[in-house]
């Protein structure tokens, strides 16, 4: 019942280590009892509770199963702050009996929504759905006017574009939605970036604005109606692959009310369709239950991208932008006892830097690794971090990371209290696969540690078309 569970609701935005941080704090659990539980190494436990790693849905269900063993009530909270947090609707109750499947309804046929991504070989459907659940919401759930494909589809192109341009996430081979964004030539600044355009809004005018007739009609091909065709399968079944389209237009308007398609299409002629009309019971029940079918619908669309980027770190904190990004308080408070004991240069512009004006910069950029640990985090100035952006350092800095980290560590292991240093230093010894802490005080072994860590994962991030950069 809780594998079926996390598959039917969850749609893992990355947020099960922060929930797992707050239930194990709460209860007093520690890392690891619940990793000896689990039957898994400590340090693979204390990746999910840092939130730089993702458990998979599986380990997520191993996760509840023994909570619940150690303590239930954890268990309930834990569930109920993953869901909450991915969904972002506190209003949900999650008390003792959860569903395993999509609330059922009396007026309209789940498991047909349940198949609705059954065989799917691209993104189109799942950026489909979601895209006209997002409009649905923002529409407040008002059907009296249709939903135009040019609506839809510049949804779908704003869905796709922060886990595409932000993040570089392959949306499969056969895939086009992305050649087709980047055919925009988007211009997207600051708001962006900084996730403050949460609701698309700025990207969706930017989006509009462009010239997309030829994306439209390349989408609206197929899309619209393929999305619908399990409503019809016994009537479709013998038909030609090029005659299913047509037959799929007939049918949602000759059987609305019979098989009760979530739409139909606003004209008689294929050729002629600009919109869609959607079946009033099925947005009540979409508005009735809209958290729970969100969730589910970016479940099964998180589960197609992590097919398709296998070795690509914390794909589930790629696919929609947060609410925010968390803050680097504690790591430029570090920086700043380690400016008190010496002075520090700039590893790109070789200037001196100073402690009241100085940014931190993700070595490997943040949009690749989607966290804040520590040991990729180096002081710079902010013009230079701007100019960084999201490429890789060329190889020629290297070198002199390393050393920048390890006179870091020299300098807190002596200022800093015991426990004090060993707490902060933990995402460095599990991170970087140290033995213990004192190997980081060896220049010679952290930078071993440091090229076996970071070899292969800007081998990965070139490979997905992050750039070299050197600063000019």
């Amino acid at each position: 019942m809780i594998t079926s569970l996390i598959h039917a609701f969850l749609g893992l935005m990355g947020q099960a280590g922060k929930a797992l941080r707050q239930v194990l704090e709460a209860h007093g659990i520690s890392q690891s009892s619940l990793a000896a539980a689990l039957g898994v190494e400590r340090p693979i436990v204390f990746r999910w509770f840092h939130e730089h790693t993702d458990p998979t849905a599986e380990t997520v269900a191993g996760i509840v199963r023994v909570l619940q063993q150690i303590n239930s009530t954890a268990a309930k909270e834990f569930i109920k702050l993953y869901l909450c947090d991915v969904i972002q609707d506190r209003e949900i109750d999650l008390m003792t009996d959860i569903p395993h499947e999509l609330p059922q309804s009396n007026t309209v046929n789940i498991s047909v929504l349940s198949g609705l991504f059954t065989n799917t070989t691209n993104s189109y459907k799942y950026l489909f759905f979601i895209s006209l659940l997002d409009i649905l919401k923002r529409r407040q759930f008002d059907i009296l006017s249709p939903i135009s494909f040019r609506e839809i589809i510049i949804e779908m192109l704003a869905n796709a574009w922060y886990p595409h341009t932000y993040f570089k996430l392959s949306f499969g081979l056969q895939d086009k939605i992305t050649e087709k964004l980047d055919s925009l030539k988007l211009e997207i600044g600051e708001p962006i970036l900084k996730f403050t355009d949460t609701d698309k809004k700025i990207l969706r005018k930017t989006i509009g604005n462009q010239h997309i007739d030829d994306i439209v009609t390349f989408i609206v091909r197929y899309v619209p109606f393929r999305l619908i065709r399990p409503f019809f399968e016994q009537e479709l079944k013998g038909l030609k692959d090029s005659e299913v389209e047509k037959k799929i237009l007939s049918l949602s308007q000759e059987q609305f009310e019979v098989k009760k398609p979530l739409y139909y299409f606003d004209a008689n002629l294929y050729k002629d369709c600009k919109s869609i009309i959607l079946h009033s019971e099925w947005v009540s029940y979409i508005e009735a239950n809209y958290s729970i079918i969100r969730a589910w619908a970016s479940w099964e669309w998180l589960k197609y991208m992590q097919k398709r980027n296998l070795n690509i770190p914390a794909v589930a904190n790629k696919l929609f932008p947060p609410h925010e990004r968390g803050g680097l308080n504690p790591q430029k408070s570090y920086w700043k006892l380690i400016f008190k004991e010496t002075d520090i240069q700039c590893i790109y512009s070789k200037q001196a830097l100073y402690p009241e004006s100085f940014s931190l910069d993700h070595y490997l950029p943040w949009s690749f690794v989607a966290h804040d640990q520590p040991w990729n985090l180096i002081p710079t100035f902010a013009e230079v971090n701007s100019s960084k952006s999201n490429h890789i350092p060329d190889n020629d800095y290297f070198d002199e990371f390393v050393k920048m980290q390890h006179l870091g560590l020299l300098i807190s292991h002596k200022i800093m209290g015991k426990q004090q240093w060993i707490n902060y230093v933990e995402p460095y010894i599990n991170d970087l696969r140290l033995i213990e802490e004192n190997n980081l005080l060896n220049l010679e072994i952290l930078k071993s540690a440091y090229e076996s860590t970071l070899t292969p994962l800007i081998s990965i991030a070139l490979g997905q078309g992050f750039t070299r950069w050197s600063y000019r």
